[in-house]
């Protein structure tokens, strides 16, 4: 019984590998179906979703110029502006908080997820499993030679690569331990400014995977969102990945929680900004 969840979202992060794969074919389809049809190009071709051009060379400066938004976010909330949306998540997080200890004391003490950190939810897969949908799909572009799934793929990048600066520097100043750190017997309660590694490594808060993961899953919904099901696939991937990091004792649910709505706002406000 004890192997019955891991197969179970094997199973599904499998399927979520092979259905983003094949999403560029069936969108390319779509679109020229409707364009047979005779719709606006505006509503339903590709490239009405194109925010601005990309390309590997393009990059290295897209993801220098998404800085500025994200760094002076802070100064925009102060200014009283996305004031509900902040309180909320500061709220959410607030309450996580004061679970993290209950949560990380009772995968700590459950002799059934012993060995997971080290097998099939070890941090080497789950970071595969974020990585390889949006690389198989820049290849199903080149091999078909759509430059919109390429386009879609060398985003999610830069989301990611946004994401994983921010996470890098809120490690860094929180310092939070991850739960398998603390020591047996340890105190839950008291993890923060403890700087377990250098600058931006090892820290807990928050969880680099789940930010990584939602930033990818954010472009390719938004990109792929014609295709109703892309979004339910992106998202319910990147969850599973997210909260596989739970179990394994490598982070805490407010650490989740945060890199979740941090990889999702990247994506979705700063690359695929209008």
């Amino acid at each position: 019984m004890s192997c019955d969840p891991v197969l179970r979202y094997g199973t599904f992060g499998g399927l979520f590998l092979i259905l983003l794969a094949v999403a560029p074919i069936h969108y390319q389809g779509q679109v020229s179906q409707d364009r047979l049809a005779g719709a606006p190009e505006t509503q339903s071709g590709a490239r009405a979703d194109y925010e601005r051009p990309i390309s590997l060379k393009q990059l290295p400066s897209n993801i220098l110029h998404d800085q500025k938004p994200i760094w002076l976010f802070p100064i925009q909330v102060a200014k009283g502006k996305h004031l509900k949306p902040v309180v909320a998540v500061t709220l959410a997080t607030a309450g996580l908080v004061a679970l993290d200890p209950s949560v990380g004391g009772y995968f700590r003490n459950n002799p059934r997820y012993a060995n997971w950190p080290n097998g099939f939810w070890s941090g080497l897969n789950t970071a595969l499993a974020t990585a390889i949908p949006p690389a198989t799909v820049y290849a199903v572009g080149l091999a078909r030679k759509d430059s919109y799934a390429q386009d879609t793929s060398l985003l999610a990048l830069e989301a990611v690569a946004d994401s994983e600066l921010v996470s890098v520097v809120m490690k860094s100043v929180t310092g939070r331990l991850r739960p398998s750190d603390v020591p047996p017997h340890g105190d839950f309660t008291h993890t923060w400014f403890k700087y377990p590694g250098t600058f931006g490594n090892s820290g807990s808060f928050p969880s680099g995977h789940a930010i990584a993961a939602f930033s990818v899953a954010s472009v390719f919904s938004y990109r792929y969102r014609r295709l109703r099901w892309v979004p339910w696939v992106a998202y319910g991937g990147a969850g599973v990945i997210a909260l596989s990091r739970i179990p394994v004792q490598a982070h805490f649910p407010s650490d989740v929680f945060v890199g979740a709505t941090l990889g999702y706002v990247v994506g979705r406000y700063v690359v695929l900004r209008r």
